[in-house]
């Protein structure tokens, strides 16, 4: 049978619970295996393994409750080796990287940031900001409406000076909250969103980090910001491959989503 993996940590790494149980259903027993001074969180790979919310959350609980204990790199939701010797082997190979990696993230978390405009309230500083859009919007307001060309115009102008609004703000919150965190990853641009950036925070500043992204909320309400954390840190694994080689992951990321 497949073996599914949750995540990889340190040998010396607090036991899990007794009788805790995984992704499938019913739910598979969760179990380690070690290989020098690493360890990886496993599980039996349940046939037909689909990125449900039930699924997902179990994949999220069980990385939780790992890193309550202590350090754990995360393997996305539907990472599959093709048995335990084929985990213990890819833990022996790539040792020197996962040590790295566990030193390098220990008593730390990720919070992942999204943010976009309020529709109204960024119309409102645009038109406060930009004199040219002032007086087309009102030109065409006193003519009736004005023409179909006045009107594109209008609305060209406007979606340039909110698109440049996007890129300033962005960039604003960004540094606004990077002095309070250890490193930063920034996700796809094509996620609707003018910000998703993700953070490493140590756990006893994580306060601190909280502050200040209540302080952007008080400074920009013109923003929408979401705010997901504490989560095991996803966006960091690297520098190397998320996952073993020889591990294949498939389904959705548990993350900074």
């Amino acid at each position: 049978m497949s073996t599914y993996v949750y995540g990889i940590t340190a040998v010396a790494h607090r036991s899990l619970p007794e009788g805790m149980g995984g992704v499938g259903d019913p739910a598979r027993p969760v179990r380690v295996l070690t290989q020098g001074e690493l360890a990886a969180v496993v599980s039996d790979a349940p046939e037909g393994l689909r990125p449900k919310r039930r699924e997902l959350l179990a994949h999220q609980n069980v990385l939780s409750e790992i890193g309550a204990g202590g350090c754990v790199l995360p393997m996305r939701f539907g990472s599959v080796a093709p048995d335990d010797d084929a985990v213990t082997s890819v833990l022996a190979e790539r040792a020197d990287h996962y040590l790295e990696r566990l030193r390098a993230l220990d008593d730390r978390v990720e919070y992942n940031v999204k943010a976009n405009h309020v529709e109204e309230a960024v119309l409102h500083h645009v038109m406060a900001l930009n004199p040219e859009i002032r007086a087309l919007a009102e030109a065409n307001r006193q003519s009736g409406g004005g023409s179909y060309d006045d009107k594109i115009r209008l609305g060209e102008m406007v979606a340039e000076a909110v698109k440049a609004r996007e890129a300033e703000d962005g960039a604003a919150l960004e540094n606004a909250l990077r002095g309070n965190a250890d490193a930063e990853s920034v996700g796809p641009e094509s996620t609707g969103w003018l910000a998703n950036v993700s953070y490493l925070v140590k756990r006893a500043t994580a306060e601190e980090f909280l502050a200040a992204v209540e302080q952007v909320r008080t400074d920009m309400p013109h923003l929408e910001i979401r705010l997901n954390g504490p989560l095991p840190p996803y966006s960091f694994v690297e520098p190397g491959p998320a996952e073993p080689a020889g591990i294949t992951a498939g389904g959705a990321d548990t993350g900074a989503g």
